[in-house]
């Protein structure tokens, strides 16, 4: 059988030691090319990468040479026969020049596909490899539109709780005023079954769902309200982009005047609150203001974790949002037992927050696409905060008229 080489070639504004951990390091890989990773980048090593979409691909590093190049061997999901990566760095005055070969390609009507896909592939990943090193942009990130909606647990107990016909789909916590969801009449507690004609089984699904999609797009959406199906067309809205801190020093100081702003509203907020109130649960699988409170104290510590990930290099990978698991929010309910307690490890987690941001390592920040996805969720609308203090505020008022 005859084959041919594919050849991409792409210049981007970063040093080459940067470009080269583009495709030797599983959390590099993530911010510009796949959805899931994991690399033993030497020779004989595996590589697996994977996409939300379904696809894969699989292989082996074959040639590590750091800084200069990367050989590896390619066989993507549904493809003909197993292909060769060659990817060659060099180094130019104001950024580097990558040179990547496809090799071992076929020819013919069973590799037309192929060949479309991997055409397609690398120019759109090349592209956003040029934004994310020079930008820190994930443009499968900007570019997508959004729903406007929050997500929260969902599993086969809940949906019996709620009259639910179905265990699996994406239930929403709340829908932001002026959005596409909020515009087609979903609300919280509706549960999403399918969007587009795709089924949407959990959170990642929902991402699968929007790729290639532009704000402006009408969609399909199916989703129970209680026992009852219902289908409305929704309209994608776009994806406001706030604007970026330049420095740590500037991000963590835009997040001790939000965390303090937060604080002071809450101060206000638990005025006159007693310990019993607190403690009340205003029905059947809801949080009492103690839990709420230790859910957004494990809100700070999955930060935390996530952000110490990013330094490392070695960021997690989860199959689906994990959800709000009841025993993690009664152990710390436990080890902090009044709404005191609660409050102060709330303050205290924010603020070791802002001190892990505050001392990132200088050279943190060549990591542009890592420090652009911790900034972008720093400053964003607080509407998660707001979305609790609306719980809080109802189950305070069930308790008063309860006890």
């Amino acid at each position: 059988m005859s084959t041919q080489t594919l050849i991409f070639e792409k210049q981007v504004k970063a040093a080459p030691h940067i470009v080269y951990e583009a495709f030797t390091n599983s959390t590099d890989l993530r911010e510009w090319f796949c959805d899931f990773a994991s690399v033993d980048p030497r020779a004989g090593g595996r590589i697996f990468l994977g996409w939300n979409s379904g696809f894969y691909a699989a292989g082996e590093y074959l040639e590590v040479t750091k800084n200069e190049k990367v050989v590896l061997t390619w066989y993507g999901r549904a493809e003909p026969v197993p292909t060769r990566v060659v990817v060659q760095l060099t180094q130019l005055d104001d950024g580097t020049h990558i040179r990547l070969e496809h090799q071992d390609v076929g020819t013919g009507p069973d590799w037309e596909a192929t060949i479309e896909e991997i055409d397609k592939g690398w120019n759109s990943s090349f592209e956003n490899l040029a934004s994310v090193l020079d930008t820190g942009e994930d443009l499968r990130f900007t570019q997508r539109p959004m729903l406007g909606i929050t997500v929260t647990d969902f599993n086969q107990e809940i949906a019996s709780q709620m009259g639910v016909p179905v265990g699996e789909g994406v239930r929403i916590d709340s829908a932001i005023d002026g959005m596409g969801a909020n515009a087609a009449g979903l609300q919280g507690g509706d549960v999403i079954v399918s969007m587009d004609g795709k089924p949407t089984t959990g959170f990642y699904s929902l991402s699968a769902v929007l790729t290639g999609r532009r704000a402006g797009d009408n969609v399909e959406v199916v989703f129970y309200r209680g026992a009852e199906q219902r289908t409305v067309q929704m309209e994608l809205s776009g994806r406001p982009l706030p604007e970026i801190p330049p420095t740590t020093k500037d991000l963590a100081e835009f997040l001790t005047d939000r965390n303090n702003k937060i604080q002071q509203e809450l101060d206000v907020f638990f005025t006159g609150v007693t310990d019993a109130e607190a403690s009340f649960k205003p029905g059947p699988g809801e949080w009492s203001v103690k839990e709420v409170l230790a859910h957004l104290i494990h809100g700070e510590r999955f930060w935390h974790r996530w952000m110490t990930e990013l330094l490392a290099r070695s960021e997690s990978y989860q199959d689906d949002s994990p959800g709000n698991l009841q025993a993690p929010i009664d152990a710390t309910v436990a080890a902090y037992p009044s709404l005191g307690d609660l409050r102060e490890e709330y303050k205290r987690s924010g603020k070791e927050t802002v001190a892990l941001i505050a001392g990132f390592p200088a050279d943190f920040l060549q990591h542009k696409a890592s420090y652009w996805r911790i900034a972008y969720n720093v400053v964003e609308d607080p509407y998660h905060h707001r979305v609790h203090l609306d719980q809080m505020s109802a189950a305070i008022e069930t308790a008063r008229k309860g006890i």
